[in-house]
């Protein structure tokens, strides 16, 4: 029905209700008129301003401008300031002759850029000072100028020297310079500087310690952002203020290198720096299941390219890695490391078959001994009421990394010692010990302390790293597979099996090929790994 038609007020009505649109269409006329733009009633174009229509019909371009908010490499430093910094190395190297600093006192100059003391042996390196035996002012002006003007932190700087500018990413060989200056002139390892011999095992158990906490992806690559979120250039930092290299119990500690080495070299019986599964099976008493060594012989938790340990042989780096995701299991990366070997089809998930095999053979061993045990039903309703799954019926590495019990968990399922330890522990004796700062310990941190003075017991009071050196000629003859690193020790090192060892398990030494190769990673897991990232390290 018309509104002409409603009544005596409809007019009235209509007004009210169509006063608001004509406000609206007016005011939209008035800002077309503004911005030149025709009026749809007019059927000629009208110049605005002598300007015709059609033109000011065109869209109008306004530059704005945005902030920049990402800096992959950091952001820029000012100019002043890298001024500042160029004039006080410039000054530091007038104090040498010729304004030439050898190696042994490059050192001056790292601090002058404000860097940690030990990065002074690859940023030697990376000024071409392996080649002429000194770095000179002009050269070193230049070198830092152009890093700086690319690299604007800590971090990417540190990436740019280690790789000489060459790769966006680290490969274990980038780490050996810089472990193998610490070996040398740090003040607490002045009793190991003699004993070449042992210089190869220290750092390649330095190196493999920080893969294991820092390369998060398993790739063999340590990606930029992998280090910013690390403690590792905080730890080289310390590394200068601190003169006991115990006191650093992350990464360097040489306590922690002499109990892992000790516990490498009882399953080494003919010492060629390669176990095998039977050597392992004898491992804290036979403590382990057979299920799973066959699991970690499969090349389940193997990165890089090979699916299978060589020859069924585990070398000592891979056993770095199983030492220490065996003592913490709490580590995100052994997390993820018992995950892979209990995950037998790979499908990212920890089935209740995949648990039942585990169990299995721990209800024998439990049977064997006479020790009573627990039905897998209803041990498996514990671990269901621990875990918490988000996915009812099975178990993902999410899952198990929100847990905090996990070292409960896999023991369970393979450690029959360390699961009779959780059995017969006090509840209430959960709480972790602490260092003398008042620090928390982690599950390595206590376990390295206690087998380090048990070694200094079983020595008789002689301090363990003298009967290591004292005994090292005899050892050196059946051991073909050590190297012996010489300054400038990336250039020149001897490539041995043993160099071969860690290149291979982190995904290659120095070869770029092997590295694409060694980058595929399981996609069952790639999703999880990065989970953690900015989790503590060992």
């Amino acid at each position: 029905m018309r509104l002409e038609e409603a009544g005596p007020g409809a007019g009235a009505r209509r007004a009210r209700l169509m006063s608001p649109l004509r406000s609206i269409a007016r005011s939209l006329r008035d800002v077309l008129h503004l911005r030149g733009v025709r009026d749809p009633g007019q059927d000629v174009d009208v110049e605005h301003d002598g300007v015709p229509a059609h033109f000011l019909l065109q869209p109008q371009h306004e530059e704005i401008g945005y902030t920049r908010f990402y800096f992959p490499q950091g952001k820029p430093i000012l100019a002043q300031h890298l001024d500042l910094v160029l004039k006080k190395v410039a000054a530091a190297f007038d104090n040498f002759p010729n304004q030439q600093v050898p190696r042994h006192q490059f050192g001056v100059i790292t601090k002058a850029c404000d860097c940690p003391l030990y990065w002074k042996a690859p940023l030697f390196i990376a000024c071409g000072g392996d080649k002429a035996g000194y770095v000179d002012v002009n050269s070193f002006l230049d070198y830092w100028r152009n890093l700086c003007s690319s690299c604007h932190n800590p971090a990417s700087r540190f990436l740019s020297v280690l790789t000489r500018g060459q790769r966006d990413y680290l490969l274990p060989e980038d780490f050996i310079p810089l472990v193998q200056d610490v070996v040398e002139t740090h003040p607490g390892l002045t009793f190991l500087k003699e004993a070449t011999e042992f210089h190869s095992r220290y750092v390649h158990t330095v190196i493999a310690r920080i893969y294991y906490c820092v390369n998060r992806s398993w790739s063999g690559r340590i990606s930029l952002a992998e280090l910013r979120r690390s403690n590792l250039l905080t730890v080289l930092k310390l590394l200068e203020d601190e003169d006991d290299i115990n006191a650093i119990t992350q990464y360097f500690s040489y306590e922690h290198f002499y109990v892992i080495y000790c516990k490498f070299w009882e399953l080494d019986r003919d010492h060629d720096l390669f176990i095998d599964r039977h050597d392992l099976a004898r491992h804290s008493d036979h403590a382990l299941s057979s299920r799973l060594i066959d699991r970690i012989f499969s090349g389940a938790v193997t990165r890089g390219g090979r699916h299978k340990l060589r020859e069924d042989r585990m070398s000592y780096t891979e056993f770095v890695w199983f030492l220490l995701s065996e003592e913490d299991k709490t580590h995100p990366t052994a997390v993820e490391y018992w995950f892979r070997c209990m995950d037998l089809d790979g499908d990212g998930f920890l089935s209740m078959y995949e648990l039942e095999y585990f169990y299995e053979e721990q209800l024998q061993r439990m049977d064997a001994i006479g020790i009573e045990t627990l039905p897998f039903e209803d041990c498996l309703c514990q671990m269901l009421d621990m875990i918490r799954p988000e996915v009812q019926g099975k178990i993902s590495l999410s899952d198990l990394k929100r847990c905090k019990m996990t070292s409960i968990f896999f023991d369970t399922f393979f450690n029959l010692e360390k699961y009779l330890d959780h059995e017969q522990r006090d509840p209430f004796a959960s709480q972790r010990d602490h260092d003398n700062e008042g620090r928390e310990l982690s599950d390595w941190d206590r376990y390295a302390a206690e087998e380090y003075e048990l070694l200094v017991a079983e020595e008789g009071g002689q301090d363990p790293q003298e009967d290591l050196i004292m005994n090292g000629d005899r050892e050196d003859l059946l051991s073909p597979n050590l190297d012996k690193l010489s300054w400038p020790s990336r250039p020149s090192f001897k490539v041995t099996d043993f160099d071969l060892d860690l290149g291979e398990h982190m995904g290659g030494l120095g070869d770029d090929d092997e590295d694409d190769e060694s980058a595929e990673d399981s996609d069952d897991y790639a999703g999880d790994s990065d989970e953690d990232d900015e989790e503590g390290s060992i």
